[in-house]
């Protein structure tokens, strides 16, 4: 459809290798088409015969570079963690150059000798746990996933106690949250100014930062691994997927992060331009308010998930770079759920909801009690593309049959409903096994306290399935627990699962030796480079 230079990754059925190694161990297009050493666009740096630069634009802003609260740093290579995932999805080790499992509880890491942080400090044992117990102290996600009861060094040699068994703790350890940062160089300057230009061991390091707009990096000499091939990169941040897809076109970056579809055939013209595909481990869906009486009652939300049209939105708003959701996971991996998506039912929904009592009024629409059915849906207000324009199609469907649903947008939907009450469903997008186990994301999205369960979800009969996964360390047994998680979330119905979407990134061909990953980690590397 795209030509030539159009591609289309699909990654993720091989994910299912993961568990198996754990437990073993801007310029003018005249200037850009001939530059090869120069500063990136819009930065103001003096270009010089051995500069090499690149722009890139991502979708969402950030307000700190703190590595414990988000994950930017480790995206912008700024900082590294103690394991990796490789191209394969397989994880591997980084600055950790061995781990293993002494008891159920107590895993050994040995940590590189030949690495020192941006500010010239060692890292060794006591340097990575004074890291983690910085990180556990502030981010309550990263202390719930970690679960760590203990930490002893000695010399290179890192150990953890886990507060129970945790088979799946390597994973989590490759998560940009468990990023080694320099707690010294953190105690050397303010806290506030540290959040602002984080010292860790990666090959750039922060020049500049402007909350949700911009971080400059430069290139760090005494990287422990191979230099890096860049000596500057700028990361721009724009919620417009309009105004980051212009931007594209001409040629104010090199790379931008989900791009709008509609634009891809216009973008294919231009010879220097290309659009990668990339089959994610993201998904989008709604959830609904379990403290709202409008969606109480399970037959209401099951009306509602029979009036999402999957198929259009992968179709029409997608144009075909998604699949239809059937659960958190995508159907491909070998935990994900093989029974085919809910489809349009409108004559289902109107049967359901009479049976709660709702009836059709003088007006048409859907009545109980003389009190119309009417929703409030918090939605999007930019990030990817798709997502505003997903709840303007329920919002269609369900007039149709009698609802109204009232749409506010927002820039944080995750933070609004964390904060009210006043709301009836909201959208939700996340990577829901980007660790290569859906254990990780069951946790977070169903455990009450966890990191995506702002309204505190709780579903019976869960947690019995969820203990066992948690001490179970034998691949097979664990997907198939994840399975029978995922039908008993389903039959409670706290989310309505709508696509798993594609990653959607141009990349001018000047790039080289670089390519996005399903798991959305790595974007600033020292191997990329420009022709």
């Amino acid at each position: 459809m795209f030509g030539k230079r159009y591609h289309k990754t699909v990654s993720v059925s091989w994910i299912v290798l993961v568990f198996v190694l754990i437990m073993t161990g801007c310029m003018p297009d005249d200037k850009r088409a001939n530059q090869t050493q120069s500063s990136a666009a819009g930065t103001g740096q003096d270009e010089s015969s051995d500069s090499k630069a690149v722009t890139i634009i991502h979708s969402l802003p950030v307000d700190t570079l703190d590595p414990h609260l988000g994950w930017i740093a480790l995206r912008a290579g700024v900082t590294e963690t103690l394991l990796r995932l490789d191209d394969n999805m397989q994880v591997t080790p980084w600055l950790a150059s061995k781990w293993e499992a002494k008891d159920p509880v107590t895993w050994v890491f040995t940590l590189r000798d030949n690495i020192s942080f941006q500010d010239g400090t060692k890292l060794d044992a006591a340097a990575a746990k004074a890291s983690f117990e910085r990180g556990i102290a502030d981010s309550k996600a990263l202390a719930a996933s970690l679960k760590i009861a203990s930490i002893e060094a000695n010399g290179q040699e890192l150990t953890f106690t886990t507060k129970e068994p945790h088979p799946a703790f390597p994973n989590e350890l490759v998560h940009p949250t468990a990023s080694i940062i320099s707690v010294a160089a953190e105690e050397a300057m303010s806290k506030e100014a540290f959040n602002q230009s984080p010292v860790g061991t990666g090959p750039f390091k922060v020049t500049a930062f402007v909350p949700g707009k911009e971080i400059t990096l430069v290139r760090h000499d005494s990287y422990w691994d191979e230099l890096a091939k860049l000596t500057d990169v700028t990361i721009q941040f724009n919620a417009d997927a309009n105004v980051r897809t212009l931007a594209y076109q001409s040629k104010q970056a090199d790379i931008v992060y989900h791009l709008a579809p509609e634009s891809l055939e216009r973008i294919e013209k231009d010879e220097e331009l290309t659009v990668q595909s990339v089959t994610s481990l993201r998904t989008h869906y709604f959830t609904y308010n379990p403290a709202s009486t409008n969606v109480a009652d399970l037959r209401v939300r099951q009306a509602l998930d029979k009036l999402i049209d999957r198929e259009a939105i992968v179709k029409e708003i997608m144009l075909g770079h998604a699949m239809p959701a059937n659960g958190p996971f995508n159907a491909t991996l070998p935990f994900g759920n093989k029974d085919a998506a809910q489809m349009l039912d409108q004559a289902g929904t109107l049967k359901l909801l009479e049976s709660v009592g709702y009836t059709k009024g003088a007006t048409g629409k859907l009545e109980k009690d003389g009190k119309p059915l009417v929703l409030k849906l918090i939605a999007f207000s930019g990030i990817n593309p798709e997502l505003p324009l997903i709840p303007l199609l329920l919002q269609s469907e369900a007039a149709k049959v009698g609802i109204t649903i009232e749409i506010v947008s927002v820039e944080y939907p995750g933070e609004y409903i964390k904060n009210h009450t006043d709301w009836d469903l909201s959208t939700a997008s996340y990577l829901t096994s980007p660790r290569g186990d859906g254990g990780s994301f069951l946790h977070s999205a169903y455990v009450p306290g966890g990191a995506y369960n702002p309204t505190n979800i709780h579903i019976n009969n869960l947690e019995p399935i969820l203990k066992e996964l948690n001490k179970t360390g034998d691949v097979a047994k664990r997907h198939a627990l994840t399975r029978h998680a995922v039908e008993v979330i389903q039959e409670a119905m706290p989310h309505s699962y709508i696509v798993h979407p594609n990653i959607l990134v141009g990349i001018h061909q000047r790039v080289s030796n670089w390519k996005p990953g399903a798991e959305e980690f790595y974007i600033v590397t020292n191997k990329m480079d420009v022709k």
